[in-house]
């Protein structure tokens, strides 16, 4: 501890050992020597007006004049603030940082630790196999990734960064001179000459390769993230798109593929994957051909159980209650780092993998929304939906339902282990399973109704994953079934705003409307969001056929009178209360 001794005892901080490593002026060195004295102390958190009075002497305020050199500090990653959390300091005005408390980064205290900034790496040897090789180059890929993770929060210049890419070009000259003396061929160093590869596809190839042995759930298969990884400024990342377009090296020669996933934006996100056949010669390159993992299109083609659903709209294109909000935005956040840490430290959740572990009801009238919300769940977890409509199990297997009831569980876990994306499990209509058992059986159908309900109590126990069952009836839900879904997320009829915007959402935009058309007058009528679908469809058709097709508010009070006299439901109120 000779240099953090040295630093603070020096009266003349220049003289001090880590002077020259410090990299800031006199001043800057003195508000260090202030901040380590009391962290030494015990002082962990140094507010900056006390550390700017105690470090100047000024009459009345001039001590303010310094806050730049706090700033500089931070900036250069000698000192970590604590107020603001994870912001860009170069955001925030000088003023700003007059109240904050500031501590001693990790990066000084390793240097008034050392003494000095130099990375140390062990003896240049031969790689051993193909792992020595990969765990290095997974090394940069590792520092790359924090470099491009400290852009949102340090500046270039920042000490910080700075020893991240002093030791990148060490550990990459490591690498080079690793290979110059190693004997025996590296599987994926003959890759890259045989195809050719430049330095930045191959960073992107080894990225994706350290995704797998993570167990691909890491960060890295996004686009926007390999960018990253490889670029330099802005201007770098426009021109590196180019490296994963369809014309490009890495996805012509079919070296790399990619899923194409609906994002929670609105738009298409792609996830890259090595191929196949590639991946297990490099991973395994003396073993036999393993299975590999298929696209969920490929799997739901051989088999009839299920059906695959493409979501087009996101939450932010379903009304919905806020505490309905509120509830579904809680299961979204179970993938939040931050989140995720928690539970894993409170016991609630066990190993890495930060999945998301979910079992909802959606329960309300026909028409609330209830199948919309889950598809529309699925694209904002940027996940598929696997759809069984829980109706058809006595029709498609009379005699058998028990059987089958497992079958569909069994079958679900099978084509999520095979797929490269893990689905989300929709049970549509579900009354039937969901209901209250018999508890005086009279005959074959009750003994057969209450099996399929323990059959699917036991499976819905063992589900790993999101499970959503949507259902009509609440009241006759069996209480069993009740304690195993943690979210139970009521749908009720809409209320006047929420019919508004229903059809605000769903009228045609480009339609004419006939002059003085109110759409506060339809709103007026009591009609959930399935009905007023029908009723706009419904008009549609009849407004298309004419030579001129304006929308009437006649034509819509006669579809809207048909409904609601057609209802089977026994019942003209056809409002909710949210």
């Amino acid at each position: 501890m000779k240099y953090v001794i040295d630093f603070i005892d020096s009266s003349n901080v220049e003289n001090s050992e880590i002077f020259k490593d410090l990299k800031c002026s006199v001043d800057e060195a003195s508000i260090l020597q202030t901040v380590v004295k009391r962290y030494i102390e015990g002082v962990e958190e140094s507010i900056v007006i006390e550390l700017l009075q105690e470090c100047f002497e000024y009459e009345g305020y001039g001590y303010i004049n310094n806050l730049p050199l706090i700033k500089n500090l931070i900036n250069l990653g000698w000192l970590v603030q604590i107020s603001f959390g994870q912001i860009k300091i170069d955001e925030v005005s000088n003023l700003e940082l007059l109240n904050i408390a500031i501590s001693p980064s990790i990066s000084l205290l390793r240097l008034l630790e050392d003494g000095s900034m130099e990375v140390a790496l062990p003896e240049i040897k031969p790689y051993v196999d193909h792992l020595e090789y990969l765990q290095d180059q997974f090394d940069i890929i590792e520092i790359l990734y924090k470099i491009s993770s400290s852009k949102d929060g340090f500046s270039d210049t920042s000490v910080g960064v700075g020893r991240l890419k002093n030791r990148l070009i060490l550990l990459t000259k490591r690498v080079e001179e690793r290979l110059k003396i190693t004997k025996e061929p590296i599987v994926v160093e003959e890759f890259f000459r045989e195809k050719d590869l430049d330095d930045r596809e191959r960073r992107i190839f080894l990225a994706l390769l350290r995704e797998e042995y993570s167990g691909g759930e890491g960060t890295l298969r996004d686009m926007n993230s390999l960018i990253e990884l490889i670029s330099i400024d802005e201007y770098d990342k426009i021109k590196n798109r180019a490296l994963l377009d369809e014309n490009s090296k890495l996805i012509g020669d079919e070296i790399i593929d990619y899923e194409e996933i609906l994002n929670m934006f609105g738009g298409i996100s792609r996830s890259f994957y090595i191929n196949d056949e590639l991946l297990q010669k490099i991973i395994h390159p003396n073993r036999a051909k393993r299975v590999t993992k298929l696209k969920l299109d490929k799997l739901i083609e051989e088999q009839d159980i299920f059906e695959l659903i493409k979501p087009t709209t996101d939450l932010n294109d379903v009304v919905l209650h806020r505490r309905t909000r509120e509830m579904l935005n809680r299961v979204i956040k179970q993938l939040d780092r931050d989140v995720f840490a928690k539970l894993k430290a409170w016991g609630i959740k066990g190993g890495r993998r930060r999945t998301i572990d979910a079992k909802i009801i959606l329960y309300g009238p026909p028409g609330t929304g209830k199948t919309m919300t889950a598809v529309s769940l699925a694209k904002s977890l940027k996940r598929p939906i696997l759809s069984f409509d829980c109706s058809k199990i006595l029709s498609m297997y009379v005699g058998e339902s028990e059987k089958n009831v497992r079958k569909i569980f069994d079958d679900f876990k099978s084509i999520s282990k095979d797929s490269r994306v893990e689905p989300i499990l929709l049970l549509n209509e579900a009354d039937q399973f969901l209901s209250s058992r018999v508890e005086s059986i009279g005959g074959g159908a009750d003994k057969m109704h209450n099996q399929m309900q323990n059959i699917f109590l036991e499976q819905i126990e063992r589900f790993e994953g999101i499970l959503i069952a949507t259902t009509n009836l609440l009241d006759n839900i069996d209480r069993a079934f009740s304690r195993r879904f943690n979210f139970k997320i009521e749908f009720k009829r809409p209320e006047r705003l929420e019919r508004k915007r229903l059809w605000q959402f769903m009228l045609p935009e480009n339609a004419d409307y006939e002059e003085g058309f109110n759409i506060d007058l339809l709103a007026e009528y009591r009609l959930t969001g399935g009905e007023i679908e029908l009723v706009i469809k419904n008009t549609a058709y009849k407004v298309a056929v004419r030579e001129e097709s304006l929308f009437t508010m006649v034509d819509f009070m006669e579809e809207i009178d048909r409904e609601l006299s057609s209802s089977f439901d026994g019942s003209k109120s056809m409002g909710f209360r949210l």
